[in-house]
C-alpha cells in the first residue's frame, strides 16, 4: 500500500455538531498523508520523472499531501461512498456546488450550507495534489521531490505566460500568487520576452534591453529571479508570453497518485487503527471543476483509475467545466498546472473514445488505456457555455475535422448547461470584477447551474449501484443543425442595442512541443492548423437552444451568453473574457422596447405577471425534473431563483450601473 500513514492532526465536529437527518453529526479530520512508491512498478510508470527522485534503501520516492476528510460521526450511518472533491488552486468547491454553501474565507471553518452531501450520507475527501500552491493558512497542497540528473537538479526551459487586466511595470513569474519557478541567472541574455495582441495573434519579440528580472521597490528597480520588469510598462488587454531558463523540476505528476492512493487507502485498507473509514466504504466518486475537472481529464488519460494492486479507484467521475483539454500542465517537467495561457493542455485527444487526427498522424481518445484494460469507470464530461466559446468543449463530441458528430462510449455522457458561464453565477446582477475574470462590457452570467451538478452525483450513484442510466447526453450537434460556427451568430448579437460581438473567436490549434516522455523541447511551440469550433445555435432572443436549458433559459428574462468582451478600461476591448459569460436583460416595457429598437419581446409582453412567470418557471423545473436532469428538492431552489432574478431583472431592483 502506497499510503504509509495517515497522520490525523486535528478531529472536530463539523459545523457546529449539526445533526444531518438520519446520519446524524459529521467530524472533521485535518492532517498529512504519507506516502511511498515505487517508480518501477508499472502503475507508476506515467509519471514523468519519478524515475529521477530521490528513493530510500528500499528504492522508493516518498512525499506528502495535506488532506481534510468530513464524515459521519458514527460511520456505519453513512452511506458508504466517498466523494473526493479534487481541490482548485488548493481551495475546495464541492461544498458550494453540492450545499451551495458560501466560499468561506480561507481562516474561517467550513460552512454546510443546506447539508446535501452530509444528509445523502457521503464522506467527502480532500487530498493535495498541487506542487506550487503558497503555504497559505487554509490551502492544501503538496510535497514532492525535485528530479535529480547526475546528482544534481535538473536544469531546463519553460514558458510562462500572463495577461494583465490593468497597466504594470512588473509581474511576477507565477500565476494567482502561486509559487514560482525562478530564473537562474537575472541577466540571462537568452531570455525572450514576446508579446501579443491577444492570445492567437502574432508574436512579437521585446528586445531583451527594454526589461529585466527585477521587482519595484520604493520607486526603484532591483534584480529579482522571481519577477521581470520593463519601465514602459505591460499593457492591459496584452498577452505576453516569456521563455527562460530554471534549475529544479517538481516531479508533479505524483499529485495523480497523490489522490489515487489515499482513496484506494480510505476504501480498501483495513488498519482499524490509522484508517478512519476502515470497512464503511464500498464505492468512491470524484468531482472536479475547472482546473481540477482538467486534472480528472488528464488522470483518466494516464489510467491513473488503477492502484498499484490494479483495483479500480474511483466508479464514477464528473469531470465539470474542464472543455475538451485532457493535456494540461500537469505531469510535465516544469509544469505550472494554474498557467492557462503558455500550458500544453490543449493537445490531442479531445473524445473519451478513439478517433484519428489525420494532420498528426495520430489515433488516440481519452479513455484508450483505461478502455483497453476493461476498466472504465462511469464518467460525466459537464460543460458551461463558456468553454465552448473558448474553443474546444466541442471537440470532445465532434470529430478533428469538423465534419461528423461524435458518439460516446456506453460508460459516458456529455452535457452542456446551456447559456451559463464557467462559474455558477450567482445575484446581485454586477459587471465585474468577479471570481472569473476583470470588469466586462457587459453584466456577468447570472444563470446559477449547481442544481444540475447536484442531480448529476445522484444520477452517477444510481447508474453505478444499480445500472439506472442517466438520460442520454445532451449538446450542440451537427446532424440537427444545433452545432454552429460561432460567427454565424453576429447578426442575432448585433442586432440587441448595446452589445458587441467578440472580434477574436478562441480555436485551439495544433501545436508541437516537441515533448519527449513529459520534457517540452520547443519554445515556443510549433503552430499548425487550427481545430473547428462549434457553439450552439440561439433563438430569436439570442439564448441558446442545445443542452439541457434551466428556467433562466426556457422561461427567460434575458439573453443569457457563454461570453462577454473586456472592458475598456481592462484592455484588449474586442476580447472575451476567458471565464465570464453575460446577462443582456430584455426591455422591462413594451415602450422600452420601441424606444430602444430591442428586437427581443418585453418582460411585460411575455409574462401577464410575476406569478405568472413563476408559474412557467415551476412547469419548466418540473419537465427537469421528469427528464432527469433535477431533483424533485430542487424545484423549490430554482423557483426562488427565478423570484430573485425576476426582481432583479424584471424589476431592476438590483441592476448594476455599467459606466
Amino acid at each position: 500500500m502506497a499510503v504509509t500513514a495517515l497522520e490525523i492532526k486535528s478531529r472536530l465536529p463539523f459545523a457546529g455538531g449539526m445533526e444531518f437527518g438520519d446520519v446524524g453529526a459529521y467530524q472533521q479530520l485535518d492532517g498529512t498523508v504519507h506516502f511511498a512508491v515505487d517508480p518501477d512498478d508499472s502503475a507508476n510508470s506515467s509519471i514523468t520523472d519519478l524515475k529521477l527522485a530521490p528513493r530510500d534503501d528500499a528504492g522508493l520516492v516518498h512525499f506528502t499531501s495535506d488532506f481534510r476528510i468530513l464524515c459521519p460521526a458514527q460511520p456505519e450511518s453513512g452511506n458508504g461512498r466517498i466523494l473526493l472533491d479534487v481541490l482548485n488552486r488548493g481551495r475546495i468547491r464541492a461544498l458550494s456546488y453540492f450545499n451551495r454553501a458560501p466560499d468561506t474565507a480561507l481562516n474561517e471553518p467550513l460552512e454546510a450550507g443546506n447539508g446535501f452531501l452530509m444528509r445523502q450520507g457521503y464522506t467527502v475527501v480532500w487530498c493535495g495534489w498541487q506542487h506550487d500552491v503558497p503555504q497559505t493558512p487554509g490551502l492544501m497542497r503538496i510535497n514532492v521531490p525535485g528530479a535529480m540528473a547526475s546528482g544534481v537538479p535538473v536544469t531546463g526551459k519553460l514558458s510562462f505566460g500572463f495577461q494583465p487586466d490593468a497597466d504594470s511595470p512588473m509581474q511576477e513569474l507565477a500565476d494567482r500568487l502561486h509559487v514560482p519557478y525562478q530564473t537562474n541567472d537575472v541577466n540571462d541574455t537568452n531570455a525572450v520576452l514576446s508579446v501579443q495582441e491577444h492570445a492567437d495573434a502574432h508574436l512579437q519579440a521585446i528586445p531583451r534591453g527594454k526589461w529585466s528580472f527585477a521587482r519595484q521597490e520604493g520607486g526603484q528597480q532591483v534584480p529579482d529571479s522571481s519577477h521581470i520588469y520593463m519601465s514602459e510598462g505591460f499593457q492591459a488587454g496584452k498577452v505576453y508570453r516569456l521563455v527562460y531558463t530554471t534549475t529544479g523540476a517538481p516531479v508533479i505528476g505524483l499529485g495523480f497518485l497523490a489522490t489515487r492512493d489515499l482513496v484506494s487507502y480510505l476504501r480498501y485498507d483495513t488498519n482499524q487503527e490509522g484508517n478512519p473509514c476502515a470497512g464503511n466504504i464500498e464505492r468512491a466518486y470524484t468531482f472536479g471543476a475547472s482546473q481540477s475537472g482538467g486534472y480528472l481529464r488528464r488522470f483518466l488519460y494516464l489510467a491513473a483509475n488503477l492502484d498499484e494492486t490494479d483495483r479500480t479507484v474511483f466508479d464514477g467521475v464528473i469531470s465539470h467545466i474542464a472543455g475538451g483539454r485532457s493535456r494540461w500542465d500537469l505531469n510535465q517537467r516544469f509544469g505550472q498546472p494554474s498557467d492557462a495561457i503558455s500550458g500544453s493542455g490543449g493537445l490531442f485527444p479531445f473524445a473519451d473514445i478513439e478517433q484519428t487526427d489525420h494532420e498528426l498522424v495520430e489515433t488516440d481518445g481519452v479513455l484508450s488505456k483505461l478502455s483497453a484494460l476493461e476498466k472504465l469507470p462511469k464518467v460525466f464530461f459537464t460543460n458551461s457555455s463558456a468553454e465552448y466559446w473558448r474553443g474546444h468543449a466541442a471537440l470532445i463530441h465532434t470529430d478533428a475535422t469538423g465534419d461528423h458528430d461524435i458518439t460516446p462510449g456506453d460508460s459516458v455522457r456529455v452535457y452542456h448547461f446551456a447559456g451559463t458561464q464557467h462559474g455558477a453565477g450567482t445575484l446581485p446582477l454586477s459587471a465585474g470584477e468577479g471570481p472569473n475574470g476583470p470588469l466586462g462590457q457587459q453584466l456577468l452570467n447570472c444563470v446559477d447551474y449547481r442544481p444540475l451538478v447536484r442531480s448529476l452525483l445522484v444520477r452517477l450513484d444510481a447508474w453505478v449501484t444499480s445500472g439506472d442510466a442517466p438520460p442520454p447526453s445532451s449538446h450542440p450537434r451537427l446532424d440537427d443543425g444545433t452545432a454552429v460556427l460561432p460567427e454565424t451568430l453576429v447578426s442575432t448579437v448585433q442586432a440587441i442595442p448595446g452589445v458587441n460581438f467578440p472580434e477574436h473567436l478562441r480555436r485551439l490549434f495544433r501545436f508541437d512541443f516537441g515533448s519527449v516522455d513529459g520534457v517540452i523541447t520547443k519554445f515556443p511551440p510549433v503552430i499548425g492548423n487550427p481545430y473547428p469550433n462549434f457553439v450552439s445555435r440561439v433563438d430569436q432572443d439570442g439564448n441558446e437552444v442545445a443542452g439541457i436549458r434551466l428556467p433562466d433559459i426556457e422561461v427567460p428574462l434575458a439573453t443569457h451568453c457563454g461570453w462577454n468582451l473586456r472592458h475598456p478600461n481592462t484592455g484588449g476591448a474586442g476580447q472575451t473574457i476567458g471565464l465570464s459569460g453575460s446577462t443582456i436583460p430584455f426591455p422591462v416595457t413594451e415602450a422600452e422596447r420601441k424606444e430602444a429598437g430591442d428586437p427581443r419581446l418585453s418582460i411585460e409582453e411575455r409574462y401577464v405577471n410575476k406569478q405568472g412567470y413563476l408559474d412557467r418557471v415551476q412547469l419548466a423545473a418540473e419537465a427537469l425534473v421528469n427528464q432527469g436532469y433535477l431533483l424533485p428538492e430542487d424545484i423549490a431552489t430554482v423557483s426562488q431563483d427565478a423570484d430573485e432574478r425576476y426582481d432583479a431583472i424584471g424589476g431592476r431592483v438590483a441592476q448594476a450601473q455599467l459606466t
